[in-house]
């Protein structure tokens, strides 16, 4: 019935290129801020100062840090020897139960505490005992050096699904990270909080072995290894010297690549504190750092140069610009041999005294299993009462939804609202909305008007409005509704439009940013825009990065809607209602509990809670990152809108739900 309307653009505004424009172009404002700061350091006094608001910054956007003062309870169960070295399998507890797996080797001779350097494996399923980082590994040991390989979560022996009775697991590495990832988000933490922990646990492993010299100890690793060696160049000051691989950059240049990162790559509001890629780098100063790149890599090679040149003025202020320096390889994104001999000549260098570099000839690989530290391959099913992350997370909620549940009610509602409303008008740029009329037509007795407006300064909003023909000319009651897809969805919910419409309401079909007609343009006809990592994650991701949220700024959009419908001629503005379907429900009820103009809000087909969201450990992905608000349940979730609406007389009653998910 409503087909002909589906896929009608908007005349006269370049509406797809707005988002992109909008979203790059805060990005740059927040990177040329961070520029300033850094350019404002005059001194060391300056330096030491920025140093201790990076460490401190980073801490807050990835939720904090779990207890460190809790027993590592390591465990050797087993040591293979190799080529003048060999391995120890280690398995320690960074958390309670929750079992991290290592290879720890050990040059033969060791004779008094030497240097050692962390390795931190990259997006490999197999990760400490696959070729690529257990090439890694034999370099450095041959350079002299004492080298622990951790796995990450959800890699090589830390498979968080893993079922012991099929030997399978459902979800490793990217797929498990991003996962449990968004997950971690509503309670207002990142992946990268475990991942950093399980790297500072593992420094604190390294110290407590009589062969390692506890004031020489470095980290490298490579992608989304270098991600975690770039948390630790930033938070932990123990790390001696750091060589991070394949993930050394900074926004403006990231931003021109299109792609979007991995959950333990997110640390929402870096940007809006001033922060980028510089800031890891700096950092480290005075300490020896060689930030590895390849030319080929999806991380554009003018990133880590420019990054390299801007920060050695930093380390000349100590008169040691030697210790900062890029090593390059022609090759793609990997840690690859002449990476490993890089690192392997920097590590003993500076952690050993003397440059070495290792022959190629004397690195021979051991067979894979024979790394194993488990007898299975998997610490799920062989370590008593083993924990995943996403147990972890599920604590984390726990503990929060007790702290918020011994609140009274009105103080939790005071500042629940007080952060929303925070939230929802973050940096927004408030403008007039000056309205237009941009097309219609008729459907058999409906009238439908394209209605178009500034949202915020850069980002158009639009609707279709559909009323009786024989009421044109007078002034209605309006609902708006939001719902997945927006306007190219109105012939799925067909039978809304035409009831509300016999009620005599006009039903306003609302286009928040990024959906229906304002979706971006995609590169392809096949492109599907809301999948894991497709472009409407990307665009969130950035968003997260500033502080922001896709969820706040549709949100923001609806309530922009409201203000509109008071302005408009034919809509009685002391009636306004508010529908919300499917996962874009929450932005009526959100903008509902800001907004006291809104007489009621009916909410059909949607998430019953994002607590239980969480706690499911399998949900659909796709387009999942656009109804959270980072750290949202630190002070309510979705049953206290509802009580919250309830109590007012302003919810609906045409309540369903749908089993507790976001698909």
């Amino acid at each position: 019935m409503f087909e002909k309307f589906e896929n009608v653009q908007i005349a006269h505004f370049d509406v797809k290129s707005q988002l992109p424009r909008w979203i790059y172009e805060s990005a740059m404002r927040a990177a040329e801020r961070g520029e300033l700061a850094r350019g404002s350091i005059a001194n060391k006094a300056d330096l030491m100062q920025r140093q201790k608001e990076i460490r401190e910054g980073i801490l807050t956007c990835i939720g904090g840090l779990p207890a460190s003062d809790t027993p590592l309870n390591p465990q050797i169960t087993g040591t293979i020897s190799g080529n003048g070295f060999h391995v120890e399998k280690v398995i320690f507890e960074p958390r309670p139960l929750v079992y991290a797996t290592a290879n720890l080797y050990i040059p033969d001779g060791v004779t008094e505490p030497r240097g050692a350097v962390l390795v931190l494996c990259g997006h490999r399923e197999q990760a400490k005992h696959c070729d690529e980082y257990q090439t890694v590994c034999h370099y450095l040991v041959h350079a002299g050096l004492i080298v622990l390989s951790l796995d990450p979560v959800g890699q090589g022996e830390r498979f968080g699904f893993y079922d012991p009775e099929t030997g399978q697991a459902p979800m490793t590495s990217v797929t498990e990270h991003e996962n449990v990832g968004r997950q971690c988000m509503p309670v207002g933490d990142s992946l990268a909080r475990y991942m950093l922990h399980d790297a500072m646990r593992a420094i604190d492993y390294l110290c407590t072995r009589k062969e390692v010299d506890s004031q020489r100890i470095g980290v490298t690793g490579h992608s989304g290894g270098g991600t975690q060696t770039s948390l630790l160049m930033m938070a932990d000051e123990r790390i001696a010297a750091a060589a991070p691989g394949g993930f050394i950059m900074n926004r403006p240049y990231f931003l021109l690549t299109g792609k979007a990162q991995d959950a333990e790559q997110k640390w929402p509001g870096f940007s809006a504190l001033g922060f980028d890629h510089e800031d890891i780098v700096l950092a480290m100063a005075p300490r020896p750092v060689r930030v590895l790149a390849t030319t080929y890599d999806s991380v554009p090679i003018e990133a880590p140069r420019h990054n390299v040149a801007v920060n050695r003025r930093f380390w000349d202020m100590y008169d040691k610009g030697e210790l900062l320096d890029i090593f390059e390889d022609e090759n793609a994104h990997r840690f690859s041999i002449p990476l490993a001999r890089a690192a392997a000549e920097f590590f003993s260098e500076q952690l050993l005294g003397r440059k070495v570099t290792p022959q190629d000839d004397v690195i021979q690989l051991l067979p894979a299993d024979q790394l194993h530290c488990t007898q299975s391959g998997q610490v799920i099913g062989e370590c008593p009462s083993a924990r995943n992350t996403h147990d972890e997370n599920n604590e984390r909620l726990a503990q929060l939804e007790k702290a918020r549940n011994e609140l009274p009610e009105d103080l939790r509602k005071k500042q629940a609202l007080k952060w929303l409303r925070n939230a929802v008008y973050f940096n927004r740029k408030p403008c007039d909305l000056n309205p237009r009329l941009s097309g219609g037509g008729e459907v058999e007795n409906l009238w439908a008007l394209r209605t178009v407006w500034w949202s915020q300064r850069g980002l158009l909003n639009n609707a279709l409005q559909f009323f009786p023909a024989e009421a044109a000319g007078r002034k209605l009651p309006v609902t708006i509704a939001v719902w997945d897809g927006g306007t190219k969805q109105t012939n799925a919910h067909a039978k809304w439009i035409e009831e509300t419409c016999a009620a005599g309401r006009i039903a306003l079909v609302l286009n928040p940013v990024g959906i229906g007609s304002l979706l971006p343009h995609v590169n392809s006809p096949e492109e599907r825009p809301y999948k894991r990592f497709g472009m409407m994650d990307r665009y969130t991701d950035e968003l997260m990065w500033l502080g922001d949220s896709m969820a706040a700024v549709r949100t923001y959009d609806v309530l922009r809607a409201i203000e509109l419908a008071g302005t408009l001629k034919n809509i009685d503005a002391d009636d306004i209602e508010l529908y919300g379907s499917g996962k874009y429900a929450i932005y009526a009820e959100l903008a509902a509990l800001l907004d006291s103009r809104v007489q009621r809000v009916c909410l059909e087909n949607r998430m019953s809670s994002l607590a239980q969201w969480i706690r499911e450990p399998f949900y659909d992905e796709n387009d999942s990152l656009s109804f959270i608000l980072p750290g949202m349940l630190r002070y309510f979730d979705i049953p206290d809108a509802d009580n919250w609406l309830e109590q007012e007389g302003r919810l609906g009653t045409a309540i369903k739900y749908r089993n507790n998910t976001a698909s």
